[in-house]
């Protein structure tokens, strides 16, 4: 994949219709007692038929609890459109133009090697989804992981992501780690606030005391890193509200870099 890097700018898009989904989905409860997601036979043979891309920016279709919608469905699906159109305008990756949301049961799975989870402080897996998502990260798959806080949160993924990945544990990454310079030179992990917190323009955590953002994530024994990890951070929020003026630039422009930095590392390791 040849790339031409171009200066983070702050990209001014038009909200209306931007966000606007080709795909609908509704909640089931599952064995595990969360919430599955599900979708219907003429969204499954929409999404068959993308075919021919560079990229597909995959998001993860998880079973949870506690909430009277799905987790995984946070910020969707405006963010995720809204980061391609900063993807494709950043970098001449052939990306697919709309969201690609993936069971993770689901076999074609494999056919994204990229793929994006949020809210997980929320996770509940099945037996199915576990299975189906260890052996995409066995193969070769990418996990980035988003916008969930503080300790409990933690919790509840780190006991998640061991049901996937028990042999292998989750550490903290450098620096100076080529994910950081895969295509922008990022010297500063920064706290990504939603918007409300954004456009209040005080505190930038969720937590209920003041925390930190974190990047960590999970290795193979070959030493790939088979998953990023931004905790105390929201990413997404940056992606769905760059075009308001009230979400400070500083974030978005943050937000879009390591993005990117994410899916050039994840499709060229």
């Amino acid at each position: 994949m040849k790339l031409r890097p171009r200066p983070a700018i702050l990209l001014l898009l038009g909200a209306t219709g931007l966000g606007a989904s080709v795909w609908g989905f509704s909640p089931e409860y599952g064995s595990a007692g969360g919430r599955q997601p599900v979708l219907n036979g003429t969204q499954l043979e929409a999404r068959d038929s993308k075919q021919g891309r560079e990229f597909y920016f995959t998001r993860a279709m998880y079973s949870g609890y506690g909430r009277r919608y799905a987790s995984w469905s946070v910020d969707f699906p405006k963010a995720d459109v809204q980061f391609l159109f900063g993807v494709r305008r950043l970098t001449n990756i052939d990306a697919y133009e709309f969201e690609n949301p993936v069971r993770l049961d689901d076999p074609t799975l494999r056919r994204f090697p990229f793929l994006y989870a949020l809210e997980v402080g929320r996770m509940a897996l099945s037996p199915a989804e576990i299975q189906g998502l260890r052996s995409y990260l066995l193969a070769g798959g990418f996990l980035v992981i988003d916008d969930f806080w503080d300790m409990d949160q933690w919790q509840n993924f780190e006991y998640e992501i061991s049901q996937v990945l028990p042999e292998y544990r989750i550490v903290d990454i450098p620096m100076d780690h080529p994910l950081l310079s895969a295509f922008y030179e990022i010297d500063e992990i920064l706290q990504v606030p939603n918007r409300s917190l954004a456009a209040a323009g005080g505190r930038t955590w969720e937590c209920w005391t003041r925390c930190d953002p974190v990047l960590r994530g999970i290795f193979d024994e070959h030493n790939r890193l088979m998953v990023v990890i931004n905790w105390n951070t929201d990413l997404g929020d940056a992606w769905e509200w760059v075009e308001q003026p009230w979400y400070p630039w500083k974030y978005s422009n943050f937000a879009y870099k390591l993005g990117v930095n994410m899916i050039v590392y994840g499709m060229s390791h």
